[in-house]
Parts: C-alpha cells; structure tokens; sequence
C-alpha cells in the first residue's frame, strides 16, 4: 500500500513491541461474553486478509478490501489516524467545508437570548443557514467511514487513535472493534434548536461510533473521549452554557442486536450512549437491541451510561465514578435493564443518581454498591416507579461468570479497561 511510508517504517523496525496486538489473542480466542455470543457468535475478520493502516485513505482501502468489502478482513490500525486528513495528507477545517461561514454570525441570527430564528433579522443570516447545512454534510462525507460485516479493526500497539473519525456500523454483521482510542469527532457546524427542552439545546451530528442496524457486534478494549477538544473548552452559546459540539460516544439504534461492549473506557463526556432510535421506533426497535455491557469504566460521565429504549440490557460489573452525573443508568421505554454487580463511586452523592426514570417500567439489581455499601437500587427503582421483574434473566440466556466484590470489580477494571490495557480473566 501506499501512503504514510515513514510512520510504517518505524513501525516495523520496533517489530512486535508496537504491532503487539491489544487486547492479546487470547481475548480473542476464548470469544465475547455476553449478548455477541448469541447465534452464529461473533468473529470478525478471523480467517480473511490482513491490512496495516496508519493513513484515512489506506484505512477506506481497507475497509472496502479490494472490492469485496464483505469478506472477512483484519485492520490493523498503526498510530493515529484523523477523519479530517485529505488525500494529500492535509487536515481539513470549518472553512474547507464551508468557506464564510462562522459561528459567532449563525448564532446572531437566533436573537441575543436565542429564542428564534429569522432569515431576515440581518442581511447575513439566509447565507448562514446554508453555509451550516452545506458544511455539516461536506463535513460528514469527509469523517464517516463505515465498517463492513466480517471485519475485525484492530489497533496495532498501544497509542492507535482513530481521531475525529465517524465510525458506524450501517446494516454490518459480525464485527469486532478492539483497542483502539475513539476521539468523539468536534461538529463544525452542530446546529441550536430552539424548542428543544425548556431553554434550547444545541444538536450536534456525530458520534465516536454508531451501529445502525448491526448484528454481533463485540467492541473490546477501546477508550471513549472527547480527547483534545473537551466541553469545557468549547465556545461560549447562548444562556451562559457552552456550545455542545459532540453528540454521544457510542450510539446503538435502529433494530440492531447481539452486541457486547467490554473491558472499554468512556471518559469525560455529557451524554456518552443511547440505545434505541425514539420513543416511537418501537416497530424497528421492539424486540431487537440486546446488548451486554461488561467490566467498563465510566468515569466523568455526565448521563447515558447507558440510557436505554426497549432492548434486553444487562450491565454487569462496570464501574462508574467522578463527578456525580445527572443520572448514570437511564430506563426508557419498554427497556428491560438487568443490573449487575457494578459499582459505583459517587462521593457526596446519594443513590438516586444511579438511576432514571425515562418512560420505562421495569429494572432490575442484583448486589450492586454505591460508595462500598449495597446500593440497593431495586429500592430507588420502586421510588421512580419501576416494577423489578424484567422478564429476563442473562445466565438464562448466556454463560458468564461475574466478580462478587466491589473490591475485586474496581481492581479489574482499573487495571484491564481501556485501549492498550492488558487482558484479563475475571
């Protein structure tokens, strides 16, 4: 392949000690717990041809695999790659997507409290508009790149960093996403809607990774972050609150099912993972959307750790610490959320923040902590509401052996969670 032949080359004279798989094989060998075990398993490119990337454009060669984007394949992805670098290697900005358009001047047009827009309130306000829309689609063309079925994308070393990138999965089955950082793309051009909640809210586009319609999909070993650009460093907006310019991190909507996110890291985020596409999707969602979190860390996470619409969730041995959140585990719509064993790390804070209630009926815990004492939060779901019997039970379903301390939860996923961390056997 061609491109980026210095970085490849370094890369091979350090041999194994940069091209060390992470997690080792023998994650992979021994195969997902939880929901991308069901059916025909989950896989990935196992068996298929091998690829080492370390540019965008190798790594969209890559993934259409010489034509047949389908087969199985295995990415190995080297050092960082950016969803905004040109052919030629040059990174795109705000103004290659969309020269003239600033956001300071697409705000004006709201009015100073932001309460609605009006093409005519100045001369410049028509072209802003379109100036936005063109550029979030330039924008969107450039950075989505879309993983096929039978895939396995892997980063190759310690420090392999997909930034900016939009990642989904569209239609895709049989896939695995391992070790790798995940920088949640920075919209350019994230839009205010002014009805949306009681003030206004700000709509940005793009996730770290979403699944749309995907089936056995195991994501292993990577870190979530908003990395460089952080909210708080974000523009000023209206009401005295920054410009929102990330959506999630990790999004799993539209029928999608049989996923297991595990051993991963989400970090210093808002609103960090939504499963279902709406309240009233259930004639895509009903029935589908099974996913297994399992042995995460979620720390700095503001809400969605995660927040669900129908689907059978089990949450098994995650952590969840920092700054307390406005809620980490949300029960939405027909959602049958099983609970277990996770800690949680709140000081300060009560148990309430464990939980919400978004339209949900039912959620179920079996021996969580919050601050090292039972959590109890059967208890906090009656007070929202929330019946416990869920109509499921995973070891019903799926083998899996979960840890039964805290102290035993903490240590294992503080050492094991995340891009480049060492596998391990809970």
């Amino acid at each position: 392949m061609t491109g980026g032949p210095m970085r490849r080359a370094a890369a091979l004279l350090l041999g194994v000690c940069l091209l060390w798989p992470a997690p080792p094989v023998s994650a992979a060998e021994r195969g997902p717990v939880g929901w991308a075990s069901a059916g025909p398993g989950t896989t990935g490119g196992a068996g298929g041809r091998t690829w080492t990337v370390d540019t965008r454009a190798e790594l969209k060669e890559a993934l259409a695999n010489g034509g047949e984007p389908t087969a199985p394949k295995v990415i190995r992805v080297v050092g960082d790659i950016n969803g905004h670098e040109g052919d030629d290697g040059s990174l795109l900005g705000e103004q290659d997507y969309a020269p003239g358009y600033d956001l300071g001047t697409y705000m004006s047009c709201f009015g100073e409290d932001g309460s609605a827009w009006s093409d005519t309130r100045f001369d410049h306000c028509k072209r802003q508009r379109q100036l936005r829309q063109t550029g979030s689609n330039r924008e969107k063309a450039q950075i989505q790149l879309t993983v096929p079925s039978n895939t396995t994308l892997v980063g190759a070393g310690r420090d392999a960093r997909l930034l900016g990138v939009f990642l989904t999965v569209n239609t895709g089955r049989n896939i695995i996403v391992r070790g790798l950082h995940l920088e949640a793309p920075v919209d350019h051009f994230t839009g205010w809607s002014p009805d949306d909640g009681t003030h206004g809210s700000w709509n940005a586009r793009f996730d770290a990774l979403t699944v749309i319609t995907g089936r056995n999909i195991w994501i292993d070993h990577c870190t979530f972050t908003d990395g460089r650009f952080p909210d708080r460093e974000a523009p000023p907006g209206f009401h005295g609150e920054r410009v929102q310019r990330h959506d999630g991190l990790l999004d799993i909507e539209d029928g999608s099912d049989f996923v297991t996110v595990s051993d991963s890291r989400f970090e210093d985020h808002d609103k960090a993972i939504l499963i279902g596409s709406g309240d009233g999707r259930g004639d895509r969602d009903r029935g589908h959307l099974k996913v297994t979190f399992a042995r995460n860390l979620f720390d700095g996470i503001g809400q969605r750790a995660p927040r669900v619409r129908f689907g059978q969730v089990h949450a098994v041995n995650n952590v969840h610490r920092g700054r307390p959140p406005l809620y980490a585990l949300g029960v939405g719509v027909e959602s049958a959320i099983f609970s277990e064993r996770n800690v949680f790390r709140y000081p300060g804070a009560a148990p309430s923040v464990a939980l919400a209630a978004y339209g949900g009926e039912r959620f179920h815990d079996t021996g969580s902590w919050f601050n090292g004492r039972p959590a109890r939060l059967n208890a906090v779901a009656s007070g929202l509401g929330l019946g416990s019997d869920v109509g499921w039970d995973p070891a019903d379903v799926y083998d899996y052996r979960p840890l039964t301390s805290p102290s035993a939860v903490e240590r294992y996923v503080l050492r094991h969670a995340g891009a480049g961390r060492p596998d391990g056997r809970p």
